[in-house]
């Protein structure tokens, strides 16, 4: 049997839930990078089951959801119940120069990795300068 033996720890989780001031953790912390071509988001999203996670990108917004569902049944009497269940939802909205038509999602160890391509016209390039003399050359031409 599990025994928790903190007195504060109770005494804050019943003053925030008589209260309503309970802070709910993030369900989906997240990383987000640059690395190479592509934009790069990471999910944590442990205790998730694969099909239960939707994607979906609807004019620049992408919109996560999950469920992580209770692990046990209703006969089953809770001694601890700290972790997030039910379904969680998280949107981001993407800038003009990605490429929302090439997302790419998988899913190891539970985190989920959002690959999003940078759009041709954002990548950087580089930029002939002109000297002094071809642009006189233009002008007279």
């Amino acid at each position: 049997m599990l025994m928790i033996n903190d007195p504060f720890r109770q005494f804050d989780r019943l003053a925030q839930q008589v209260l309503g001031t309970a802070e709910r953790p993030a369900a989906m912390p997240m990383d987000a990078w640059r690395e190479g071509n592509e934009f790069v988001v990471a999910m944590d999203l442990p205790g998730v089951d694969v099909e239960s996670v939707d994607l979906d990108v609807e004019q620049n917004v992408l919109t996560i959801k999950a469920e992580r569902k209770n692990p046990v049944g209703e006969d089953t009497e809770m001694f601890a119940s700290e972790r997030p269940r039910g379904v969680f939802s998280r949107q981001l909205v993407l800038g003009e120069a990605l490429e929302t038509e090439n997302v790419k999602a998988s899913y190891d160890g539970g985190v989920l990795i959002v690959r999003i391509p940078v759009a041709e016209q954002a990548k950087p390039r580089r930029i002939e300068i002109d000297t002094g003399d071809q642009q006189q050359q233009i002008s007279a031409a």
